[in-house]
């Protein structure tokens, strides 16, 4: 990895495999710096986030590191692979034993780390300004600097950032393939260098370095209140081109008052409203650049991978809408540009592209962007083929609409998908296609909105790092992804804009700008995401780096909560977007937003107490622990009644209580378990929650003892559902339930997005229970395998990249019989329970198999004198009976019949009919109760 922002990176390896009954006991790492090498042993089983061993490095020092790993003699490791933040190198030779009673295996192939500049006294460099040009809303100016060499090229580094987007190139080749650079941060506190290896573009004799800078975040319209130039209202560049020749010396180039600037054919360019292009515009003169005061400190390496070009995607039909216009179907929501190629195309002539996620009426849905045009433009030079894409832009969209071009045809036209370069680290699967397909529209939704930041959408006038989007997310994501780096930059980002007094900003980067913000689940995740990052990877340091900033928000909401620990009143953006909301006030949730904020504030407080725990601070964690338990007390008081009823009745509330242990005693949980159960029985086992109360149903409901209605709420297809967008043609998550109603009209409402990821955060539960993978000590270092088999499921799977190696689970159930098998990466150990065994099992590295009697084998047999309650559980008999009550005209559908029943569900069955049309005369009701007793009667025999 070239350009390490530490000078002491932790190293980590796997083991690809060992015998069984191995287990590292002692390592060794071999460093080596220029011609020194130096070996360095310890006796440990640790093997991720291992300490540096050595001195730290300097700016622009390479180390080359390699590691073999020991064990009891008879019981050697193969396959050895060091990864040295974040670089893997490949696997190790054949184990040798040693003469000191342990076996060690072969080293491992080298992995190669380079500092990069570490401190502000390494810049020679300044930013520099265009002077006369490069103003808001004129064509991006290209900065140009020459160097000549004398001597044969050995070694060149480019260090290089930007107030704006960049875009470099030496001698006319593109420098590295990352986009979007330098990045989105909190610029005011924190702008990102990239480093790259351009040993290749630099040649003996003159050498010219060009710059286009675009606006990007620093610069472009940000945010939905129609601002633009939030961090500064001038574009600048700050690069260092340093290059070793054959002789020794090292040459500089440096930006500073000598440089040049001009106008390009970029005349336009902005992130929400796209990219014009004048390919045959003349370029303007040379012109003076100013040299720019700014503060060099602020200057980081990034944590986590760049943006870049991840996926190309073919299109899948060109057709005419009603109106006449040309558009292109992608077949798949995406999130980057279209490239365009164009023959014959006359000098003079404009192509546009604009871009929608959705089509209404057969033509572009454009509504949903607001104020965003979306639109990329090109005037033609002439030329007899030229291929087109924008660079200082990118869109949310599935389809396009093209003009300018006559007789377009799909060959010439493709999707370039771009989002931060994540590796892909987890997986899921089952029989259930649209089970499947919704996991994949999580995938897709995470890739287009981790676009250097975790956006709420990627489309709108918005694409901002909303808190609470990603604190109810951030499991699934670090579960899908090798997300750590990527979410370790943004919490850095988060501790420096939190305020003085604790809150945490609505986004972050912070555009808003809104003092003294403090809401629950937002502002959470400022304890939530760190402690996520924790448990998934085993990473220490991310706690003891953003400790004081979760104390800082738990004290905020500690001060607002005051005496009674009951935090009430003020703004709370409450269970956001709860379905039962009107789409034009998703402020209406039905849940109490004074419950899920003390909840919240319960929660946090837990969480600071586990993550001081972990990092050896016993007296924080007493304190926080202490406050934990003083605030459950007091939301039980106040919220919860002696049996078991939470205040407001909604099923966000009970999730909350009984996922956060928020009810004191067991009658008491029990009773609110029952209570959620009745509230998704009654909703028509569709969904009922928004943002806070969604991630938590379906372990809510399981915990309780209803995983089959957890399975009927997870496989609804009916709106609302996590499967009707499906149902609908989603290939992403939406931001609604309902973002396109059922009759192919967009949502009213004006937050109507076809790409969040929020309302996907229920795949962390496919993984954790439908298939059964989850860590059970920090970094999965231990493993708990839970599967949580259904009748409604006839297999299900999911592995994961851990730390350690590939872990697995996958179950099946076939002909009476259910068969369970479970993978551990060497290093690692399991807990498994065996569905349908009450004692768990411990098992070490290496496949293991479990075949038992299917407990599912056989459907359920219905009562024969079934409550309305019983009868509604037995799926098959319920279907029927939906199905009786439309032909009758009593309901228009299920969810309609089920809530006519709220109030008789212990009722005995053959009263569902009266039930039913109690509330007012309603014809038909005879009718049903006729045939009900002729479906219950056949049944029973």
């Amino acid at each position: 990895m070239t350009g390490l922002g530490t000078p002491t990176p932790r190293l980590s390896w796997q083991v690809a495999q060992a015998p069984e009954g191995y287990r590292q006991t002692r390592y060794q790492l071999e460093l080596t710096r220029g011609a020194e090498t130096e070996v360095f042993e310890t006796e440990s089983a640790d093997q991720v986030l291992v300490p540096w061993p050595a001195a730290p490095l300097k700016s622009r020092e390479a180390a080359t590191v390699r590691v073999r790993v020991a064990g009891p003699t008879g019981g050697a490791a193969r396959g050895t692979a060091a990864d040295a933040s974040n670089s893997p190198a490949a696997d190790a030779s054949p184990s040798v034993a040693g003469s000191d009673g342990v076996s060690w295996s072969e080293w491992s192939e080298p992995a190669t780390v380079e500092a990069g500049l570490l401190d502000p006294a390494d810049w020679t460099a300044r930013f520099v300004s265009p002077r006369e040009i490069g103003a808001f809303g004129g064509p991006a100016p290209i900065l140009t600097g020459a160097l000549g060499l004398s001597g044969d090229v050995v070694k060149a580094r480019l260090y290089i950032t930007a107030h704006g987007l960049y875009e470099a190139t030496i001698n006319g080749h593109r420098v590295g393939d990352e986009v979007l650079t330098p990045g989105w941060t909190a610029y005011q506190h924190r702008l990102r260098y990239q480093t790259y290896d351009v040993t290749d573009l630099v040649t003996p004799g003159e050498n010219r370095v060009e710059i286009n800078l675009g606006n990007g975040w620093w610069r472009g319209y940000l945010g939905f209140r129609n601002q633009h130039s939030l961090y500064g209202d001038r574009l600048a560049a700050l690069a260092q081109l340093e290059v070793e020749t054959a002789d020794g010396r090292v040459h500089t180039l440096a930006t500073d008052g000598s440089w040049t600037a001009r106008e390009g054919v970029i005349v336009v360019d902005d992130i929400y409203n796209g990219q014009r292009v004048d390919l045959g515009r003349e370029l303007g003169a040379e012109s003076p650049v100013d040299v720019i005061d700014a503060d060099l400190s602020l200057l980081v390496a990034p944590d986590g991978p760049p943006v870049r070009v991840t996926d190309v995607l073919p299109a899948v039909e060109v057709f005419k809408s009603p109106s006449g216009k040309t558009l292109v179907d992608f077949g798949q929501n995406v999130v980057g540009w279209v490239r365009l190629r164009v023959r014959g195309g006359q000098k003079g002539n404009k192509v546009v592209i604009r871009h929608a996620e959705v089509l209404e009426d057969g033509e572009l849905g454009v509504r949903p962007l607001r104020t965003a045009r979306a639109t990329d433009e090109w005037i033609l030079d002439g030329r007899e083929e030229v291929v087109l894409e924008p660079n200082f832009t990118f869109h949310g969209f599935r389809y396009a609409e093209v003009t300018g071009v006559d007789g377009l045809e799909a060959a010439d036209v493709e999707a370039v998908v771009v989002g931060s370069d994540l590796r892909r680290t987890g997986w899921f699967e089952s029989d259930h296609e649209l089970l499947n397909r919704f996991h994949e529209n999580v995938v897709w939704g995470m890739r287009g909105n981790f676009v250097d930041v975790p956006t709420d959408c990627p489309q709108r006038d918005e694409r901002l790092g909303w808190t609470g989007d990603i604190q109810v997310f951030s499991p699934t994501a670090s579960f899908l992804f090798d997300s750590a780096g990527f979410l370790t930059n943004w919490l850095a980002d988060l501790a420096a804009e939190q305020q003085k007094d604790g809150s945490v900003p609505y986004v972050v980067p912070d555009v808003l700008r809104q003092p003294g913000p403090a809401t629950a689940a937002w502002g959470d995740a400022a304890t939530i995401v760190p402690w996520v990052i924790y448990q998934r990877t085993g990473d220490r340091g991310i706690l003891e780096r953003q400790l004081p900033s979760m104390r800082a928000w738990v004290d905020k909401m500690a001060a607002l909560a005051g005496p009674g620990l009951l935090w009430a009143g003020g703004f709370q953006f409450g269970d956001w977007l709860d379905p039962t909301a009107p789409p034009a006030d998703p402020f209406r949730a039905k849940a109490d937003p004074d419950v899920i904020a003390t909840a919240h504030l319960a929660r946090s407080a837990e969480v600071v107490a586990q993550a001081a725990l972990a990092v050896g601070d016993g007296d924080v964690a007493r304190e926080y622990g202490d406050l934990a338990g003083r605030v459950r007390a007091a939301f039980a008081r106040e919220y919860v009644t002696d049996g078991g009823r939470v205040l407001s009745d909604a099923p966000t509330a009970y999730a909350l209580a009984l996922q956060w242990a928020l009810l004191p005693t067991e009658d008491q949980r029990k009773q609110a378990g029952q209570r959620l159960a009745d509230l998704v029985r009654v909703a028509g086992f569709r969904i009922s929650t928004g943002f806070v109360g969604t991630p938590l149903m379906t372990d809510a409901l399981a915990d309780a003892g209803e995983p089959e209605l957890a399975y009927r709420l997870l496989l609804q297809t009916g709106v609302p559902s996590w499967l009707y967008p499906v149902t609908m043609g989603a290939t992403t998550v939406w931001e609604r339930w309902d973002s396109m109603l059922p009759d192919g009209s967009i949502n009213p409402g004006e937050m109507t997005s076809f790409n969040h990821y929020a309302l996907g955060a229920v795949a962390d539960w496919l993984h954790r229970r439908v298939a059964g993978l989850a860590p059970a000590e920090p970094g999965y270092r231990s493993i708990e395998v839970r599967p949580l088999p259904t009748g409604q499921l006839t297999r299900a799977a999911a592995r994961h990249l851990t730390p350690y190696g590939e872990a697995s689970v996958a179950w099946t159930r076939d002909g009476g019989e259910l068969s369970l098998t479970v993978v551990v990466p060497v290093g690692a150990s399991a807990t498994v329970h065996v569905p349908g065994s009450d004692e768990p099992i411990t098992v070490a590295h290496g496949r293991h198999e479990w075949t038992v009697q299917d407990p599912y084998g056989q459907e359920s047999a219905r009562p024969a004198e079934p409550s309305i309650r019983q009868l509604m559980d037995h799926k098959p008999s319920w279907d029927k009976v939906v199905a009786l009550a439309a032909e009758a005209g009593v309901a228009t559908d299920e969810a309609d019949l089920a809530e006519r029943l709220e109030r008789y569900l212990g009722a005995p069955a053959t009263e569902l009919a009266g039930a039913a049309t109690a509330h007012g005369f309603i014809p038909g009701g005879d009718q049903l109760a006729a045939r009900l007793q002729t479906l219950l009667s056949s049944e029973n025999r």
